[in-house]
């Protein structure tokens, strides 16, 4: 096969896949590259998957307070037993549906999908390693690399027996009953939240002073309380040295120092190395061309999600910008207007949504109260609790906070919306008219106009809103 196409895209993640969707809607003549399943590592080993270890991990949390909202069990203090089986079963059939769904969308759209691993050369040329062993080659007018990532790994860790990383624990076929997370940042804190929510004792052990590195304080704050109710034990400024195998073959015994350099030893059944990901520019080839990849191992590009050979793009985790799907969306809708020569605006990576989805979940965007004044804004800042919120308290969720970080104007008064962050309740699917508010650069008193639905885990937000402008109803 040789054959040239508007645009080549290798790798079948969130980025390119959605690359490949938006281009051909475009009237692109596309080839899609991608030597495993279709979606890329979110779809079969990341997001989905994850999330839907935190549903059933939320049943189980809800069944057992079943009793306060007035349901009773045949036995009385019962708590309910984990199948993790069916749980893992649940799990694959999600990821497969959605694979298949996928596969079937690309087909439709008549993008010419090729199943191996993709090398890029000079003049655009694409070699094709195919699964079955034989080599092709296609061009294209553009390529866009979008590779992605895997996760990173400790030297002494690597992923074997009970020691495992993202990939790995997503593919568990039992519950383990001690766990120990390494890493305290947002993946590791979905998976102490997911096991402890299923019954297994956590430990987290995070090298930083603090969990959730990053987040505005209060937000941080309100999931290390809420962790502490789960009993999740987290250890911070630690150093891990190494582990040791049980001698039946059932789990380990991490060694591992706390700040005083004092040396512990912790026994689990199972260790999670949750330290973040790497991009994945490893089969990518790039000999003959003038694609540039920093020491990190992230491909350089400009603004436009251009490398320094004409005509090829890269995005997703591949480069250095947020590592989320939906900003790896973004980028290849940004890369497809590129080269149409629509003059797209580039990505404003400072206010893009963030989203974590331990229990309580968190969501944010724009400054956090801390990076706003590092920036040199003089700010005005509000926040509220969940527990006054009357659906919260409904829900019986009332762990969480909205607070909104505003510019503070000449009068004092609060203007532009700089930041928003929440933790609480489905927070995740409430971030809408906060991302909305910071990236349209509204002000507080614009979005106090807002009328929110009422009784509404939303109407914290307009609430939060409302006080800014110097009146209030509940607060």
């Amino acid at each position: 096969m040789d054959e040239q196409f508007d645009l080549v895209v290798i790798g079948g993640g969130p980025g390119g896949y959605g690359a490949a969707l938006y281009a051909t809607s475009a009237g692109l003549k596309v080839a899609l590259v991608e030597k495993g399943s279709m979606g890329g590592s979110c779809l079969n080993r990341g997001c989905i998957p994850a999330k839907a270890y935190l549903e059933s991990a939320a049943a189980r949390r809800h069944v057992n307070h079943a009793s306060e909202f007035g349901i009773e069990s045949s036995q009385p203090d019962a708590t309910f037993a984990v199948n993790f089986a069916v749980v893992q079963a649940r799990k694959q059939k999600l990821v497969d549906g959605i694979v298949k769904s996928l596969s079937g969308l690309i087909k439709s759209k008549k993008i010419t999908v090729l199943d191996g691993v993709g090398t890029l050369g000079a003049d655009h040329a694409v070699t094709l390693q195919h699964t079955d062993g034989k080599t092709s080659n296609i061009s294209g007018r553009n390529v866009l690399l979008a590779s992605g990532s895997v996760p990173r790994t400790i030297p002494g860790f690597e992923p074997a027996g009970p020691v495992m990383t993202s990939d790995e624990v997503l593919m568990l076929d039992h519950m383990p009953g001690r766990v120990a997370v390494i890493g305290g940042g947002a993946i590791g804190c979905e998976f102490a939240s997911v096991f402890a929510d299923l019954g297994a004792t956590v430990t987290i052990l995070e090298g930083l002073p603090k969990i959730l590195p990053g987040l505005d304080a209060d937000v941080a704050n309100v999931v290390v309380r809420s962790f502490k109710k789960k009993a999740i034990d987290i250890k911070t400024g630690v150093k891990v040295l190494g582990h040791t195998l049980l001698a039946d073959g059932t789990g380990t015994t991490v060694k591992y120092s706390d700040e005083g350099g004092a040396e512990h030893l912790l026994e689990v059944d199972a260790v999670v190395v949750s330290i973040g990901r790497r991009p994945y520019p490893d089969l990518l080839g790039l000999k003959g061309t003038t694609v540039k990849v920093d020491e990190r191992g992230f491909v350089e590009v400009d603004e436009f999600c251009r490398t320094a050979e004409a005509g090829v793009y890269a995005i997703g985790d591949l480069i250095n910008t947020p590592a989320l799907a939906h900003v790896g969306y973004a980028e290849a809708i940004l890369v497809t207007k590129h080269i149409l020569g629509e003059k797209p605006t580039p990505i404003a990576y400072g206010r893009v949504p963030w989203a974590i989805y331990c229990h309580p979940e968190v969501a944010f965007v724009g400054h956090s109260e801390e990076s706003a004044r590092e920036a040199g804004h003089d700010v005005a800042v509000a926040k509220h609790q969940f527990r006054a919120n009357s659906r919260a308290q409904i829900l019986g969720e009332l762990d969480g906070l909205v607070k909104v970080i505003a510019r503070k104007q000449d009068d004092g008064t609060a203007g532009q919306v700089l930041g928003v962050h929440m933790v609480g309740p489905w927070v995740t699917e409430q971030l809408g008219g906060g991302y909305l508010a910071v990236n349209w650069e509204a002000t507080v008193a614009e979005v106090a106009e807002y009328i929110q639905p009422h009784p509404s885990l939303s109407e914290l937000l307009g609430e939060t809103m409302l006080s800014l402008t110097g009146r209030s109803l509940n607060a």
